[in-house]
């Protein structure tokens, strides 16, 4: 089985999230694509939203497409947040699967990852999804540093730049408005029904 892995925070999920996996999904041949929420982050701000909320949201998004699921290895109490300590992990849970890392050029390039070798050594790919603001000469830069050995288990995807944001989602709905049709439907009637991210109540 060829699973995907697609972690962050997910606060919150929005389209693009899932425009990405689905693109990866068909692009790379995946069986199914692992939406897998971070609760440990080492390299950006503490979640907004509370993880059970971020859970839920993601359940809402992804329910009407099988080939999509949540997995909450890195939810643990013993989880450390970082990637090399989660695929291990994954691979004791589902033993017979090949992995795909699905991110974002702007987390790869603006994170300081660790033990990124260790990272690609276990994966069978490791995808890269454009993302706007992001130069290319960065980009290079990140992948110039992986090991020749390694560098054909690396690939971008031919996607689009999308400028959704989950950053951008949480500055409207701060100011009272409406993000619909920017995330799935249940995850806005979610945010309206559980009041997140600051939303005004007439909103």
């Amino acid at each position: 089985m060829k699973l995907g892995i697609f972690g962050g925070t997910f606060d919150p999920i929005h389209n693009a999230h899932l425009f990405v996996a689905e693109s990866a999904r068909l692009t790379e041949g995946l069986d199914r694509v692992l939406f897998v929420p971070a609760n440990s982050q080492h390299y950006r701000d503490k979640a907004h939203a509370p993880v059970e909320h971020r859970c839920a949201m993601i359940l809402g998004a992804i329910a009407t497409n099988p080939a999509f699921a949540l997995d909450d290895t890195d939810l643990r109490d013993d989880s450390t947040g970082y990637t090399a300590d989660l695929i291990p992990r994954l691979a004791q849970r589902y033993p017979t699967a090949s992995f795909t890392f699905i991110i974002g050029a702007d987390s790869l390039v603006n994170t300081a990852w660790v033990r990124f070798d260790e990272v690609l050594e276990s994966l069978e790919r490791f995808v890269i999804a454009p993302r706007p603001g992001v130069r290319a000469d960065a980009l290079g830069r990140v992948l110039e540093a992986v090991p020749n050995r390694l560098r054909d288990r690396v690939s971008s995807l031919n996607l689009p730049e999308i400028p959704e944001s989950a950053t951008s989602i949480r500055s409207l709905l701060s100011q009272g408005r409406s993000v619909r049709y920017l995330v799935p439907e249940p995850v806005w009637q979610y945010i309206v029904t559980q009041n997140l991210y600051g939303l005004a109540e007439d909103a």
